[in-house]
């Protein structure tokens, strides 16, 4: 099991011969990667972790003030416009949106799950649907987005987001 006997004995908690954190470059970090397929709609794991009002980098949202620290498995999922899982936090689970082939990283979208992220960053996920800047589902983006729309590169990615080159 990939979690600390702390929270637990669950067999749908995430485990190790499922699921790994490999690092995977400089630009994204680490990530989890699975061991094995997994068929669209699977449910891939439950998830846990200890909850706390502050949001920090590993944290998941659980209520509009609560979140969940998961430095073991869910902290580590990388970041898509186009992700391959879901995860409903009320109800702990990780599900798969498309069908997964062992290696590949679990991917979600974060604002899928969170109002507000630790940081805003760049994306680089390459999906066609791209959003370009990452933020949380009630945020507007921050001033280094707004600096990159205004210049060269910033119009081509504005060009991008609006099918507009």
């Amino acid at each position: 099991m990939i979690y600390p006997k702390k929270f637990g004995i669950n067999p749908l908690y995430p485990q190790a011969a499922d699921f790994e954190v490999i690092y995977k470059d400089t630009l994204s970090g680490s990530g989890v990667i699975t061991k094995r397929y997994f068929a669209q709609g699977d449910l891939l794991a439950m998830v846990a972790g200890e909850e706390m009002s502050e949001i920090l980098q590993h944290t998941l949202q659980i209520a509009p003030d609560r979140h969940m620290y998961d430095p073991y498995f869910t902290g580590y999922f990388l970041h898509s416009c186009s992700p391959n899982v879901s995860l409903d936090m009320s109800k702990r689970t990780v599900t798969a949106l498309c069908d997964i082939e062992a290696g590949s990283f679990l991917s979600m979208d974060y604002a899928e799950t969170e109002d507000v992220l630790f940081k805003q960053f760049p994306c680089s996920c390459g999906s066609p649907n791209c959003r370009l800047w990452i933020t949380g589902r009630k945020e507007t983006a921050t001033a280094p987005y707004v600096a990159a729309l205004t210049s060269s590169a910033g119009l081509m990615a504005t060009a991008q987001m609006t099918g507009e080159y």
